[in-house]
């Protein structure tokens, strides 16, 4: 039986297919190339030696997802394929609602119609809103997101806890991302934003690497260790293994359960640029910019169900991220 990736050319996406095909799965992607490159299967093949069957549709598209279900043997899913910008989401919430549901509703119709019942999905630590005290356990209410984005992953956890209620038979894992940075060690994949970036390391690396002038911090005056923001940062290579690892657990597992995917610590802005400067011996300049609405000081996550459940832990160090990032960026100075 092989494994659907959707939105497997992605950033964790394309990082889970060579870490799935490593540990010698069969794997399918779906995926529409809105927020990828098709040079991605390449280099995918060219890490692990391997083929990967490609469908480029769209997963909202049911006669396209019931084609593929009918020439491929399915017998479990991991659900990357969504929108993904914060702030693009407060801009066009409609655009974001329509896309990220609509996708993952076609999906479970087909995984139903053809009796695929194993089903990780590719959540976020923004569902746990601003109202949950650190670190965040998976047991707080979540009841409280900030943006459409947050809105749409709350939302399909509770679609897919309702299916679990009425199908006995499935089985899904809530994967809680916190904050993926990094790049596979080869330097041949790795995060590739469109446009100007929205998440801190992408950005430091295009800072690095001459394509912005400078870095943006926002806020210096926060209770952390140095006044800027604190986040937990997870390599994206152990990110991917969190997700073998639940892949594992959903065979001998059935109703939902949410697990958080974090390094159960935090790092801040500066300790960020800093660590990534120094290791790469790259300056990374950068100015100090009033607080943005709606950041939180800091977040970072509990870790220990997933250690507890998947036998994982992130292993790989801040060093470790800025390192890989830095690799892959300045070997792919335009991406793709």
């Amino acid at each position: 039986m092989k494994v659907l990736l959707t939105g497997g050319a992605g950033y964790i996406g394309s990082h889970t297919c060579v870490e799935l095909l490593n540990q010698g799965y069969e794997v399918v992607i779906a995926d529409d190339f809105s927020n990828s490159k098709p040079e991605v299967i390449n280099r995918i093949k060219e890490i692990t030696g391997k083929d990967v069957d490609v469908y480029p549709i769209d997963v909202a598209d049911k006669n396209a997802m019931k084609k593929l279900f009918s020439e491929q043997s399915i017998g479990s899913v991991i659900h990357f394929a969504g929108y993904k910008a914060v702030g693009e989401s407060c801009q066009k919430p409609l655009m974001y609602y329509r896309n990220n549901i609509d996708a993952t509703l076609t999906l479970l119709e087909v995984m139903e119609e053809f009796g695929v019942n194993k089903f990780v999905f590719s959540s976020s630590a923004t569902v746990y809103g601003e109202n949950n005290p650190i670190p965040y356990v998976e047991t707080m209410p979540i009841t409280g997101c900030t943006n459409p984005y947050g809105w749409t992953k709350l939302m399909i956890e509770q679609i897919l806890k309702d299916a679990c209620a009425a199908n006995k038979e499935l089985s899904v894992v809530l994967l809680r991302y916190f904050n993926p940075i990094g790049a596979h060690p080869s330097g041949r994949i790795g995060e590739d934003p469109s446009g100007i970036p929205n998440n801190l390391l992408p950005y430091v690396a295009k800072v690095a690497v001459g394509k912005l002038p400078k870095l943006g911090v926002f806020g210096n005056d926060y209770p952390t260790v140095d006044g800027t923001g604190v986040r937990d940062y997870i390599h994206v290579v152990d990110l991917a293994k969190g997700h073998a690892a639940a892949l594992a657990y959903a065979e001998n597992h059935t109703g939902a359960e949410a697990i958080n995917l974090g390094s159960g610590k935090g790092h801040s802005v500066l300790e960020i640029v800093n660590t990534f400067s120094r290791v790469n011996n790259v300056p990374v300049p950068y100015e100090i910019k009033p607080r943005r609405e709606g950041d939180l000081p800091e977040f970072y996550a509990n870790a220990e169900k997933a250690k507890e459940l998947l036998d994982w832990t992130a292993e790989l160090t801040l060093e470790d991220m800025c390192r890989d990032l830095w690799n892959w960026q300045s070997n792919n100075p335009d991406g793709y």
